[in-house]
């Protein structure tokens, strides 16, 4: 009996043992994931030209109050955000003078605030159209807000407005220091309210909401170095680990709320990448192969499904984001010639968000903006969800140079222009 409770002792100190480095492993392993950063915390303002200072400030108040309470929870914060409602229902004559002070009055409060502002989106369909198109041109192309155009919706394709749109990036490819307010700008589709990222972020509700967007390509990257190029296991790791800090994001946002009595429309989880945070290189890290080869869109989808299956308020696209000139992998295979126009389109057809921060030669025609905006709008219509274009032609750049973009946010790469087809 002394023997076998000896023997009882150690298998019992063992197995404690074991549990204890096992559960110590794990600790380490997701302490070893770099934590997904809060992009954007977005507030919504229906604002009132008559008092939108005072709307404005209490806004940011909240904001400041929210990035604070994100801080404490452990994140970093990187932008707080505004959106109004859209700016030609706060406008009078579009083609008066007094239009374009304004909005260079509110570029100024952002600058002075610390905030990013969008002025909406822009729905044409009126008799005032052309004086519309041609103040947001004016405004995109010395400011630095941002704006889009609807470009398709629930009644299908509009190709007026994609004209439109195509006007607008080449008059602010002309016009902004190097084409580079362009990056502010996007052709829409089937975008929904709410989300927090620009430039298609946009509302046309009662104001005082926020949401929130974050930024996770390094997150994800981590965590499928774990899944071994397997989809099954990279799948279900990933959908629990979103699923884990978006109750930690879900958990302060609602504190948030009740505290500053703003309500919180939900959480973007789209894995926004960064000049350190790479989505492109986390699709690699699963597939094995560079972006753009076969096993792309597999991955593409993967990582959309697992983002769709948290258990929080979600909002927005809750898809996935490769903008070429955001991301040093993406921009790389872009100047290899691994994936095109074509091949993004055929992603966006599993997860989103479109065409994102593409560069184009600076001779790019309006038609052929309007046949790549075309593309995109049919696609987002075909399969009714959000798509955009933001088409950034580099001016005096053709197929073979290498851009020089400086968005003042980053220190982006400048990918090689390809030729257009």
């Amino acid at each position: 009996m002394r023997i076998l409770l000896l023997v009882l002792f150690f298998l019992s100190s063992s197995i404690a043992a074991l549990v204890q480095a096992s559960n110590a492993v794990v600790k380490h392993s997701n302490d070893s994931y770099r934590k997904p950063k809060i992009r954007a915390i977005t507030a919504f303002v229906r604002i009132e030209p008559s008092q939108y200072r005072q709307q404005i400030e209490e806004a940011v108040t909240m904001l400041r109050q929210a990035k604070v309470a994100f801080e404490k929870g452990g994140y970093e914060v990187q932008t707080i955000r505004i959106t109004t409602q859209p700016f030609t229902q706060y406008i009078g004559d579009p083609s008066g003078p007094d239009a374009l002070e304004f909005f260079k009055r509110l570029d100024e409060l952002s600058k002075k605030d610390s905030f990013m502002l969008n002025i909406g989106s822009l729905t044409l369909g009126g008799s005032s159209d052309a004086a519309r198109v041609a103040l947001l041109s004016q405004i995109l192309a010395i400011t630095r807000v941002n704006a889009s155009v609807v470009v398709a919706g629930d009644d299908g394709v509009h190709w007026n407005a994609i004209r439109a749109a195509a006007q607008v990036v080449k008059y602010v490819e002309e016009h902004s220091p190097n084409g580079t307010n362009n990056f502010d700008f996007a052709a829409v589709a089937i975008v929904p309210p709410y989300v927090p990222f620009f430039p298609a972020s946009n509302h046309d509700g009662s104001g005082r909401q926020f949401s929130v967007g974050w930024e996770a390509g390094g997150f994800v990257a981590d965590i499928l170095e774990t899944a071994n190029r397997d989809m099954q296991a990279a799948r279900e790791l990933l959908s629990r680990h979103f699923d884990e800090q978006g109750h930690a994001v879900d958990a302060i946002a609602k504190q948030v709320e009740t505290d500053s009595g703003w309500s919180y429309r939900g959480l973007d989880p789209t894995p926004a990448p960064s000049v350190d945070s790479s989505i492109g290189a986390a699709i690699e890290m699963l597939t094995g192969v560079k972006f753009g080869s076969s096993g792309t869109l597999s991955a593409a989808a993967i990582i959309t499904e697992a983002e769709r299956s948290i258990s929080v308020k979600r909002i927005g696209y809750s898809g996935l984001m490769l903008p070429v000139l955001e991301d040093p992998v993406l921009s790389e295979r872009w100047s290899e010639g691994t994936f095109d126009l074509d091949s993004l389109l055929a992603y966006s057809a599993v997860c989103g968000t479109g065409l994102d921060a593409i560069p184009l030669p600076g001779d790019v025609s309006q038609e052929q903006l309007e046949r790549i905006m075309g593309d995109m709008a049919s696609l987002a219509f075909k399969w009714h969800k959000p798509l955009t274009a933001r088409l950034i032609p580099a001016p005096g750049k053709k197929a073979g140079d290498r851009t020089d973009f400086d968005f003042g946010v980053a220190k982006f790469p400048n990918p090689t222009l390809r030729p257009l087809r």
